[in-house]
């Protein structure tokens, strides 16, 4: 995960946590609900920044959790063009105006459409007793998910990182969201 990439940075001192909190079970979100994200963020907020410092940035991994993050950061009067990275995943159409709006920096992009064809022709396959086979969109992984018992052979699609300066390109040109949904933030 994240925190296996951070580690190393967090441990010579040039990544700072300042509320400690680096495990799982002292970050997680519970139901990764948006309200919970705000409540935590607006408590580190007031407990491990109360000296008047600021954050640099919020790692997140999903839109709603950010969007929390954001709402609490926003009240806690970060406003851009200073306000700090926060990250998210999903793509959902309320953070990419966010993104659009310059509030949240980016999120991870994973085409549904795309998951969803592979998921049918993987389907079809073995209720027709085939091999799956990869397709133009994916790679089949037989090395990496291994659950203890076996390695369970996966399919892995392209996932694209989401910024203000590539929305047009593959979110809107693609037909996943309009130009409308971007500016309104709304489906």
């Amino acid at each position: 995960g994240a925190i296996d990439t951070l580690q190393p940075y967090i441990d010579e001192g040039t990544l700072v946590v300042k509320s400690g909190q680096t495990t799982i079970e002292q970050a997680a979100i519970q139901r990764w609900l948006q309200e919970t994200a705000q409540q935590r963020m607006e408590n580190l907020l007031t407990s491990a920044y109360s000296d008047g410092s600021e954050i640099h940035g919020v790692l997140s991994p999903y839109d709603g959790i950010s969007r929390g993050i954001i709402t609490a950061l926003q009240r806690a009067g970060y406003e851009t063009p200073d306000f700090p990275p926060v990250t998210g995943q999903d793509a959902e159409i309320a953070s990419i105006k966010l993104i659009n709006d310059g509030y949240q920096f980016s999120t991870i992009f994973k085409d549904t459409r795309k998951l969803a064809q592979e998921a049918v022709s993987v389907g079809i396959a073995v209720l027709q007793g085939e091999e799956p086979q990869a397709s133009e969109n994916s790679v089949l992984d037989t090395t990496t998910y291994d659950n203890g018992v076996f390695v369970v052979p996966s399919f892995l699609l392209q996932s694209d990182i989401v910024y203000e300066n590539n929305i047009q390109e593959l979110l809107v040109d693609s037909g996943y969201w309009t130009e409308e949904q971007v500016e309104s933030g709304v489906a």
